[in-house]
């Protein structure tokens, strides 16, 4: 389990995930699984089938999960149409409850709204 914001790096799961990606995608993810990994009370699961890193807490459930692909990065929330501060964020409109933000290499990560989004999901059942 990924438990803290050093331990993605160094997770041979997680070095195996990110290994087929181009090196600016692969630097994305560990940055972005890092920040999401190092939010309080969130534990990390590399989900190699789904080609993730899923992420729980332990009275709110599954929260979201880091999808990476050969050209972007996407976080998704699980309950993402719940949130009240997705607005202009997170996509997804078409989808039943989840909503997503989806990052290519050079672009910032909004490492302040992703603290709220994720304090706010697990706010949700918690």
């Amino acid at each position: 389990m990924l438990t803290s914001a050093v331990d993605p790096v160094y997770s041979s799961d997680f070095a195996a995930l990110i290994a087929p990606l181009p090196a600016p995608v692969a630097e994305l993810t560990a940055r972005l699984v890092a920040l999401v990994a190092a939010h309080p009370g969130l534990s990390g699961k590399v989900m190699s089938g789904w080609r993730s890193v899923n992420f729980r807490h332990a009275g709110a459930g599954h929260v979201c999960s880091v999808f990476a692909q050969a050209d972007r990065v996407s976080l998704y929330f699980e309950h993402g149409r719940l949130l009240a501060h997705g607005d202009g964020l997170l996509a997804g409109d078409g989808l039943k409850k989840g909503r997503y933000l989806r990052l290519v290499p050079g672009d910032d990560i909004p490492v302040d709204r992703i603290g709220i989004l994720l304090s706010e999901a697990i706010a949700l059942f918690a």
